[in-house]
């Protein structure tokens, strides 16, 4: 077994609970981590045999701009289900999805909701 990583993924979306951060939008980063079997494409050397990180980035991508939503967590579930309905072969998927700044009424870094889903 090995872990795939792709690590701050940045996106500009209009997720939020209140309408003012829907309209004006806020600092997303995203991270997701999948746990596959390695040892086909690390014996052959071939894309086709391993889990495509490229297309991994594209479903992220598509789904933090593809909709609205309240929560960093219905966000988190869109990605898991995204995660395991376009790609094969993966045994687990975490995604971690911090946003940054959010309006609590004070300076706060980020608010991190962090999911995981094993098959």
């Amino acid at each position: 077994m090995g872990l795939i990583k792709i690590e701050g993924m940045e996106f500009y979306a209009f997720h939020g609970h209140y309408k003012e951060e829907q309209i004006v939008g806020n600092r997303f980063l995203v991270d997701l981590e999948m746990e596959t079997d390695m040892s086909v494409p690390a014996e052959s050397d071939s894309l086709e045999d391993a889990v495509n990180y490229q297309v991994a980035y594209r479903v992220v991508k598509e789904e933090m701009k593809r909709i609205k939503s309240n929560l960093l967590e219905h966000i988190g579930k869109r990605i898991l289900d995204a995660v395991y309905r376009e790609l094969g072969g993966i045994s687990s998927v975490t995604v971690t999805i911090r946003k940054m700044n959010p309006p609590m009424g004070g300076p706060i870094k980020n608010v991190t909701v962090k999911m995981t889903r094993k098959v």
